[in-house]
């Protein structure tokens, strides 16, 4: 006995039910989804445009130990960064990461020199590549992160 094809075929979920899951709780909705790849995309160009020449032109090597360090991985969060614009929820944790390393560099090294009067134009030029992590800063879903990260149950442990 055959059943009818048109049996077969899902139901088609109403307005109201498409919006509940566009909207429901633990998702963000499309417009931040597409903030935070603007955060992703400038990650990537930044870090493609300053840290990316070291690499294609074969002048990592010959960065000193911790420099070369740096440059790895930063160029490694670029990378990732780049997945960050079709995975943007997944790669959350990386403009976290941003947003933290910057804000503890300001805090714990730029500020206190800037406090006191003694800036190097090495550190004046550093501290305001940090700053456009601004736009990182500005597109982070903070109210999501904290959801997720900090109120959400963690995982259990074996």
């Amino acid at each position: 006995m055959s059943v009818p094809t048109a049996e077969l075929a899902p139901p088609v979920p109403s307005a109201g039910a498409l919006n509940r899951r566009i909207t429901a709780p633990g998702t963000l909705r499309t417009w931040r989804l597409n903030l935070m790849r603007i955060g992703y995309l400038v990650m990537a160009l930044g870090l493609a445009v300053f840290k990316g020449p070291l690499f294609v032109q074969g002048t990592a090597a010959s960065l000193p130990v911790y420099e070369g360090a740096v440059a790895a991985l930063l160029a490694g969060m670029g990378v990732l960064a780049l997945l960050g614009l079709r995975y943007p929820v997944q790669m959350l944790p990386i403009l976290v990461f941003e947003c933290l390393w910057k804000s503890i560099w300001l805090a714990a090294i730029a500020f206190p020199h800037l406090i006191a009067g003694d800036m190097s134009p090495e550190m004046t030029t550093m501290m305001s590549s940090i700053l456009v992590g601004v736009v990182v800063l500005a597109v982070t879903p903070w109210d999501y992160v904290w959801k997720r990260y900090v109120l959400a149950a963690g995982d259990p442990w074996r």
